[in-house]
């Protein structure tokens, strides 16, 4: 099963999902997609297994993967500073993959009823359900 990490500016949520995936024993393809060079080596640094960067790569890998992870803003147009654009958003809210979005408050967005954590806690609370979804 194919996972997909999508992140943005200096990819340091990528980066972390995916190292915590791999320290969890994850051992599937993840392709990370970052929207920025810059985003995308820091993803492949932690130990995704091949990386692509731009908004056709969030497009053609959304729509290809089998799990997509990233932070809330992937749904949201012109969210991550600009750097989600409105194709990219579309693409990832029509995936057929199972989404695992984290809330990020620079994306600002809240989720009402959700507490409020640290984001590595909301990191390993994604590493859980991934799991649970391969």
């Amino acid at each position: 099963m194919d996972i997909v990490v999508i992140d943005g500016q200096g990819g340091g949520f990528g980066r972390a999902l995916i190292g915590a995936l791999r320290a969890a024993g994850v051992q599937n393809e993840i392709v990370a997609v970052g929207t920025n060079a810059l985003a995308t080596s820091a993803m492949l640094k932690a130990g995704a297994s091949a990386g692509a960067t731009g908004e056709n790569a969030v497009i053609v890998n959304a729509a290809r993967a089998q799990i997509l992870a990233g932070p809330i803003g992937l749904v949201m147009a012109n969210s991550m500073l600009g750097e989600c654009s409105p194709a990219m958003a579309c693409a990832v809210a029509e995936s057929p993959a199972q989404k695992v979005l984290i809330p990020v408050s620079k994306c600002g967005a809240h989720i009402a009823g959700l507490p409020e954590k640290p984001l590595a806690e909301y990191i390993g609370d994604a590493v859980q359900l991934i799991c649970s979804l391969l």
